[in-house]
């Protein structure tokens, strides 16, 4: 009977509550925690081990092996809105001052449904410079920046030619054009000669 009696006096002198009080509170903590555990995690299954590992869903599964870059050459704006990431089949392509990057690898990233999607398929030296996500910024157009922009953007640079791999240049549609009508001409001088040659 000592340790009965020594016990509730402990009891009451370390919270306050009489022994009958403290014995309340402790059982309407027990049945509180057992609702509330019910609420999550059905008593049946408490004890069970997972039934789908980690390691047998799709998100932890071997990724394929990353494709080689393609080189491309010299594109223009229009033929470089054809690797946006619509197709998964093409590349993930995006420039800076001209410089076409393959940004494939960073698909998380760039791809579609990712943080950065709108700059793929385009050249994005602009936006990049001033930090923007803004539709009006993403172009090559470098007129009007400062200095401290200019440092960002070749930060930028710096980045993606150590990660990303260099596919082509991006030139004016003019150029592309000039250099689409010499192949005319070209192939129209070629006929003649073998009209003539015969």
């Amino acid at each position: 009977m000592g340790m009965y009696t020594s016990v509730m006096e402990e009891i009451t002198f370390y919270t306050g509550l009489s022994p009958a009080a403290f014995f309340t509170v402790l059982a309407m903590m027990v049945v509180v925690y057992r609702t509330v555990s019910a609420m999550f995690v059905s008593p049946e299954d408490y004890n069970k081990p997972p039934v789908v590992s980690a390691r047998t869903h799709p998100q932890f599964q071997d990724p394929e092996p990353p494709r080689q870059p393609v080189q491309l050459g010299q594109v223009t704006d229009r033929e470089l809105r054809a690797y946006d990431g619509s197709d998964p089949n093409k590349p993930l392509l995006m420039a800076i001052r001209g410089q076409i990057f393959d940004v494939s690898t960073g698909r998380n990233f760039y791809g579609p449904g990712g943080p950065y999607a709108m700059f793929a398929g385009k050249e994005c030296s602009r936006a990049l410079a001033l930090l923007s996500f803004k539709p009006e910024d993403i172009n090559g157009d470098l007129e009007g920046l400062g200095e401290s922009e200019f440092t960002i953007l070749e930060d930028w640079e710096f980045k993606f030619i150590e990660k990303y791999p260099k596919v082509g240049l991006l030139i004016p549609e003019q150029r592309a054009l000039k250099k689409e009508e010499q192949v005319q001409d070209n192939l129209e001088n070629s006929n003649e000669y073998k009209d003539e040659t015969k």
